[in-house]
């Protein structure tokens, strides 16, 4: 396994626990919808929340949200659309990111922008 496939794994295992505490549901991991994929489903009430985890072992490639670009909006909102579709859910929902950045000793730093982004709000 790539080590960067892995630190991904490791960052959205670490976002799931955060998010099991804060009190959320898990609906779904790793949903694809053609070139998108939504790393975390989870609900809240009767709210959807589509969760980005971005997961790095230091700032070579700068902070972990800045790789949620554009584009990358436009691909999980579709994605979402798909899914909310197939699940007739036509209630809220939201887009957050869960950054999470990991040390050499095992600790992490994690921080969870809700509301990251609005779909065609730029």
């Amino acid at each position: 396994m790539k080590d960067t496939q892995e630190t991904g794994q490791i960052g959205e295992a670490i976002a799931e626990g955060y998010l099991l505490e804060k009190g959320f549901r898990i609906v779904t991991t790793g949903y694809r919808y053609k070139r998108a994929e939504i790393d975390i489903i989870a609900a809240k009430e009767e709210s959807l929340y589509f969760v980005e985890v971005k997961t790095r072992r230091g700032f070579g490639h700068g902070h972990p949200t800045l790789s949620v670009t554009d584009r990358k909006e436009q691909l999980l909102a579709r994605a979402a659309a798909n899914y909310m579709y197939e699940t007739n859910h036509e209630w809220a929902f939201r887009f957050d990111v869960i950054s999470i950045l990991l040390y050499k000793d095992g600790n992490y730093d994690l921080e969870h922008l809700e509301d990251a982004f609005f779909p065609g709000l730029h």
